[in-house]
C-alpha cells in the first residue's frame, strides 16, 4: 500500500500477516467485556476506548481532554503499533516531527490515532503533543492577506508542516519557521475534526 505522503512513513509488516495477532486481540477485547458485565460498573473503564464518530465530541476519562482533536507527532521516529501496548506488531513508523494526528480514541497510555492519509493505529501517549500542527495536502500559494487578491508571500509544495495560528470559515493563518501567512483552509489537513473522517 503506496503512502501519498511517503517520506513521512514507512510501513513495517502489511496487516494481512497480523491476522493471528487480530484475532487474539479481538478474542482479549471480548473477554473483557464479559468480565466487565459481570463485574457491574467496571465496564466504564473500557468506555473510552470505544471508537467515536469524528463528529461527536466526547471528553476521556484517560487524559480529561476531547476526543477527537488534533495533537502532533513529538519526534521524529514515532511508532504506530496494531494495538495498545509494546506487544502489538509496528505497522507504520512515522519519521516527522510536529505531523498532526486526529485522536479516535484513547485508553492508558495510548492513543488510538488517523493520520492524513487515512490510516489508523495505536501510538503511546508520550510521544504525543498538543501543539497544532497543519499539513498542506496539495501545493498552495501563501498570502498576506486572508484574500483571493492578497499578496502572495511563498509557494508551499504538498506536505509542508506548518504551526496552525487560527482560522476564520475559509482562510487559516500559518507559520513556518519565522514567516506567516495566510491559505486556504481546504488545503490543509489538521484544521477541524469534522473534517478528519477523509
Amino acid at each position: 500500500m503506496h503512502k501519498a505522503n511517503g517520506r513521512f512513513y514507512t510501513r513495517f509488516m502489511p496487516l494481512v500477516e497480523n491476522r493471528h495477532m487480530t484475532a487474539l486481540f479481538l478474542r482479549f477485547v471480548a473477554l473483557g467485556a464479559l468480565c466487565a458485565a459481570f463485574l457491574g460498573g467496571g465496564f466504564a473503564v473500557f468506555a473510552d476506548a470505544e471508537p467515536v464518530a469524528v463528529n461527536t465530541v466526547q471528553v476521556s476519562q484517560f487524559s480529561g481532554k476531547p476526543v477527537p482533536r488534533f495533537e502532533s507527532l513529538r519526534y521524529t521516529a514515532v511508532h504506530g503499533r496494531q494495538g495498545p501496548s509494546l506487544d502489538h506488531p509496528i505497522l507504520w513508523r512515522y519519521e516527522k516531527e510536529g505531523l498532526p494526528m486526529l485522536i479516535v480514541r484513547e485508553t492508558h497510555g495510548w492513543r488510538r490515532v488517523r493520520d492524513g492519509d487515512g490510516d489508523e493505529v495505536w501510538i503511546q501517549a508520550r510521544m504525543l503533543r498538543a501543539d497544532r500542527n497543519v499539513v498542506t495536502t496539495e501545493s498552495i500559494m501563501m498570502f498576506d492577506k486572508p484574500a483571493d487578491d492578497a499578496n502572495p508571500t511563498a509557494n508551499l509544495q504538498k506536505g509542508v508542516i506548518a504551526d496552525l495560528e487560527g482560522c476564520d470559515r475559509n482562510w487559516c493563518e500559518i507559520k513556518i519557521e519565522r514567516r506567516k501567512g495566510w491559505v486556504a483552509k481546504s488545503s490543509l489537513w489538521g484544521v477541524e475534526t469534522a473534517t478528519g473522517g477523509l
